[in-house]
């Protein structure tokens, strides 16, 4: 493909690669087999007021199909820690989870609508974006400037993130471009759209049902605002800050967490859309410090076709 996504890819396979440099350190409270691996299989661990514990360091486990142009970039990406196209350990892939048949559209990080049926339903307004953003080689992509990524391609992204669950707070710190979220789960609703000032990440907050944590997300910076906003995948498709978030986060078992993410965007999209994003514990990994944007030369060494 085109210089802006090699560039990002080849960023992406050289963070991978650095495996051995992740500091290790064996959790109390694992559940582990005879031979001391994490039992991914075992029961979602209870916080202490009786809701599944989302805490712990995460990765996604779901793979992309890789754009042809970028063929051969992520053929010998290591396995350490599971990124795009580098499949887990043969222990742990072992006791993953078959993929549910009932699943929404699983999601994808190049362009989310790849895995929907019939594609994005974009408005033409969003389709006219998507098409500029496109015939730029996606060179305002927020992830290649430095710049702080939407939830969906944070969640879909292959570097890690902590999830740390308190009664009245959840937060969720992701590797890359070093992102920090905040989702308040003390009962309060999300304000509503325009009173408080858009965000990068939104303004989030969550409540239980049963055993699926339901997050609301709105006052996000939109497509209107500047061309690094509102940006939903590598290509471009966009969002603009009329959007609505919906996060599901479910953990049916100590490995595994779900999230399924809807989207609606009256301005961007005919009609709401929902992908699901699987992601799998990394019980004895810890986060590195990534600073993206130290000594950046990004945007003069790739310029647009």
């Amino acid at each position: 493909m085109q210089k802006i996504l090699r560039a990002m890819a080849i960023a992406v396979v050289c963070s991978v690669s650095l495996a051995a440099q992740w500091p290790k350190h064996e959790a109390a409270g694992v559940p582990r087999d005879a031979q001391g691996r994490p039992r991914l299989d075992a029961p979602a661990p209870r916080a202490a007021d009786g809701k599944p514990d989302l805490s712990g360091t995460w990765r996604r486990t779901d793979r992309d199909p890789v754009p042809a142009v970028l063929a051969g970039l992520f053929a010998d990406q290591p396995a350490g820690r599971g990124g795009r196209g580098a499949p887990a350990p043969a222990a742990e892939a072992a006791q993953q989870a078959r993929p549910d048949p009932n699943s929404p559209p699983v999601a994808a990080f190049w362009d989310i609508g790849t895995n929907i049926p019939g594609g994005l339903p974009l408005t033409p307004w969003a389709a006219e974006i998507k098409k500029q953003r496109m015939a730029t080689n996606s060179v305002n992509n927020p992830d290649a400037n430095c710049l702080p990524l939407g939830i969906h391609p944070l969640h879909t992204h292959p570097d890690p993130r902590q999830i740390i669950q308190t009664p009245k707070l959840i937060v969720i710190a992701w590797e890359s471009n070093y992102g920090l979220r905040f989702i308040h789960t003390d009962g309060r609703k999300v304000p509503p759209i325009g009173e408080p000032q858009p965000w990068w990440y939104g303004y989030s907050a969550g409540r239980w049902e049963g055993d699926t944590l339901v997050v609301e997300t709105n006052n996000v910076r939109g497509a209107e605002m500047g061309p690094f906003d509102g940006w939903l995948d590598v290509n471009g498709s966009p969002h603009s800050d009329q959007v609505k978030f919906t996060e599901r986060f479910r953990r049916p078992t100590f490995g595994k967490l779900e999230i399924d993410l809807t989207i609606d965007d009256p301005k961007a999209y005919t009609k709401p859309f929902t992908v699901r994003i699987n992601q799998q514990v990394m019980a004895d990994d810890e986060l590195i410090e990534f600073i993206c944007n130290e000594n950046q030369q990004f945007r003069r060494r790739v310029k647009v076709d």
